[in-house]
């Protein structure tokens, strides 16, 4: 039950963190095609688009990581869990080795 609700927390984050961020870039793009000075809106390009790498970039990793830490598997050692299966050493036989 505790996936569940953090798994719709974390879409209802992530979508207006996104939303956010696009009405953000919106208004930037509204001020720098008003500057004047070509070499002052030139700078301001650059910058939105440093912005806008960042801010999307941001929201992708504010969604991986959450869906990470709601989905993952711990372990005393940190590695995430193999199936048994895939746990097992196998001589070229076939045989197991452990």
């Amino acid at each position: 039950m505790k996936k569940v609700l953090a798994s719709f927390f974390t879409i209802i984050l992530v979508v207006a963190i996104t939303l956010a961020a696009i009405f953000l870039l919106v208004r930037a793009t509204l001020y720098v095609t008003a500057i004047a000075s070509p070499l002052g809106r030139a700078g301001a390009i650059v910058a939105e688009l440093v912005l806008g790498v960042v801010l999307l970039l941001g929201t992708v990793w504010v969604a991986t990581h959450l869906a990470v830490r709601i989905f993952s598997t711990k372990e005393s050692n940190g590695q995430q869990s193999l199936g048994a299966a895939e746990s097992k050493q196998l001589n070229p036989h076939g045989e197991s080795l452990g």
